[in-house]
């Protein structure tokens, strides 16, 4: 399995390799097809070679890497990034990476599942970077992402929506969902916006004033 690699100006979106849950062949595939500069967090790097996957970079402490896979890695020409900094995970490590290097968007595979501790962190992550890179942690399951305060896009009717909030988000007002939000707050634990659905074929409108609020596509 290979990636093409057209890198327009950090336009493309990279996409970052965690170690957590695999996603499905077809989904992994597809997203190699549209993220030119894949990048490794070095937990991942033995399974990542063992797909045939042609990867870019590998980032970490490189306290786990095993020697084969180094030597793999480097025959293949993969650049080496040693991180060993021990107050940001992994995954922030490579979005800063990302962003020293002009990249505007990232994508997040095989960053949820397996450790819960890693799983949440990785979704808390993202408010972080809000500004700064467009991020989406995606999974066979879901696409998770930083909401816009004022957001319009369009979705077919019957389409799950959760709104997540990571702190407490006042003034929500939504569109063309099944549970529709005027002048709402929400604050996890308390009150989330968990498994909406879109009610008519067409745009789902939704903002808020305050707050770092995650928006998630879910499918079963």
């Amino acid at each position: 399995m290979s990636s093409h690699h057209f890198v327009r100006d950090g336009q493309e979106p990279a996409l970052i390799i965690a170690n957590g849950e695999a996603c499905s062949f077809d989904l992994l595939g597809q997203l190699l097809e549209w993220n030119p500069f894949v990048l490794v967090l070095d937990g991942a790097l033995g399974r990542v070679l063992d797909l045939g996957i042609r990867i870019d970079a590998v980032l970490g402490d490189f306290d786990s890497i095993h020697e084969n896979h180094r030597l793999v890695a480097a025959d293949m020409g993969v650049e080496f990034i040693h991180t060993p900094d021990q107050n940001h995970t992994d995954l922030q490590k490579g979005i800063d990476f990302l962003i020293g290097k002009g990249q505007q968007a990232a994508n997040a595979v095989w960053a949820t599942g397996r450790r819960s501790d890693h799983h949440f962190n990785n979704l808390a992550t993202l408010p972080r970077y809000a500004g700064q890179i467009e991020l989406s942690v995606i999974d066979d399951h879901s696409r998770i992402y930083n909401l816009p305060k004022d957001f319009k896009k369009w979705y077919p009717a019957g389409t799950v929506i959760s709104l997540l909030p990571i702190t407490p988000v006042s003034g929500v007002f939504t569109q063309n969902l099944l549970y529709d939000m005027q002048n709402h707050t929400l604050s996890f634990p308390l009150q989330s916006g968990s498994s909406n659905k879109v009610v008519a074929d067409g745009f789902v409108n939704i903002r808020y004033e305050t707050g770092h609020l995650l928006m998630m596509e879910c499918r079963d």
